[in-house]
């Protein structure tokens, strides 16, 4: 009886471990313990633990006629206003993420995480230059375009928030708080650039828009812009899309853009280098802060975002005809896709990167190409 037990015990063990993938037998094969020395000093494991990180997102979009499309993120937060993370971190989320050029906007009214008791980040808490300080070396040494902006934050709708991108000193604008379009002007003076955010947001509590009534732009939206101090509007933020907005740019004669907004890691928002995440391609001359500058005050920019292309009608077709090759073939047209912009022709998805057949036709609707409100891009073949 002893002798059948004892075979049972040992036949139940064979079992067990015939049951373990190869691998993990393999593993345990050749595995060999990590010298500890004597016990009394550290034992480094950098290598064991360290995280296999993957090499940054490459975005393939061809030039459009003789200018470069550059690809950025120009409404982010830190820590300095109410985001989550340190300006390095951004510095390095959008190079992990293929951008070319970021925009830091912290809040100039709104600053939770400084003075006030909270946690105290910098020795100059008026400052309000200091993430973009913080972040430049970094960017610097990644060849990451640092452009230097702030948000004006007129929590009521209307007329919103702004951001203020390629300004000089934050710290003028922030001097006159109490009156926004004072804050608009010292802004455009140092040769700013005007955004109206986004447009359907409404501050909690705020007395603004009630939920489902369409949002409109208003008298004084008009005034600032009459004066100059108001030169895009974003049809995309964070999540949301504004269809009305690309028509609104095409009447008023200003830029799109399509922003984050982000607040919390990128990890946490969008996920490791999300092709569907939120970014404005900008059509410049060469790969610098002043020609990215002259592009967005000349209108090039096109907005992309979840998988939506939207712009001007003449930007927008443009970069269609430089993303995809058409082709003329015994039973009809070959698109071929050379950038990283999925297209919808008709039903049919053209991926990034990829083929498709189609019969002829005299014209191709792309519908997720927009070039106006709910007006997708339509172009004679």
């Amino acid at each position: 009886m002893q002798d059948r037990r004892e075979f049972l015990k040992r036949f139940a063990l064979l079992g067990a471990v015939a049951t373990l993938p190869v691998n993990s037998l393999l593993a345990q094969d050749v595995r060999t313990p990590k010298p500890m020395g004597d016990g009394l000093t550290a034992v480094r494991f950098g290598a064991e633990l360290s995280r296999k990180k993957g090499p940054p997102r490459v975005i393939t979009i061809p030039d459009v006629e003789n200018y470069k499309v550059l690809k950025g993120d120009f409404h982010m937060h830190t820590l300095f206003s109410d985001g989550r993370v340190m300006p390095v971190d951004r510095v390095n989320e959008a190079v992990d993420n293929g951008l070319d050029v970021i925009a830091i906007t912290d809040h100039i009214e709104y600053r939770p995480n400084i003075g006030g008791g909270k946690l105290k980040l910098a020795e100059n808490n008026d400052d309000h230059n200091i993430a973009y300080n913080m972040a430049k070396p970094e960017a610097d040494k990644n060849k990451l375009i640092l452009i230097r902006g702030t948000e004006i934050t007129k929590s009521t709708m209307p007329p919103g928030h702004f951001n203020a991108i390629f300004v000089k000193d934050v710290n003028p604008i922030a001097a006159v708080v109490d009156d926004w379009k004072k804050m608009l002007a010292v802004a455009t003076d140092q040769g700013g650039f005007i955004t109206w955010n986004h447009p359907g947001w409404v501050a909690p509590n705020s007395g603004g828009l009630a939920a489902g009534v369409p949002m409109s732009f208003t008298a004084e939206h008009e005034d600032v812009r009459k004066k100059g101090h108001l030169h895009g509007i974003e049809a995309f933020n964070s999540t949301d899309y504004y269809p009305i907005v690309p028509e609104w740019c095409n009447e008023l004669d200003i830029s799109v853009l399509a922003c984050s907004d982000i607040h919390p890691s990128e990890y946490q928002q969008y996920g490791v280098q999300n092709p569907r995440r939120p970014m404005t391609l900008i059509l410049t001359e060469d790969r610098t802060e002043e020609a990215i500058r002259e592009a967005f005050f000349a209108h090039r920019t096109v907005g992309w975002a979840a998988d939506l292309i939207f712009g001007r009608p003449e930007w927008v077709e443009k970069l269609f005809r430089s993303s995809v090759e058409i082709k003329k073939n015994a039973s009809g047209l070959t698109l071929q896709n050379l950038s990283d912009i999925p297209c919808l022709i008709g039903t049919s998805e053209l991926a990034a990167k990829g083929t498709l057949e189609i019969a002829t036709v005299q014209k191709l609707t792309v519908n997720n190409w927009f070039v106006g409100m709910n007006k997708p891009l339509e172009l004679t073949v």
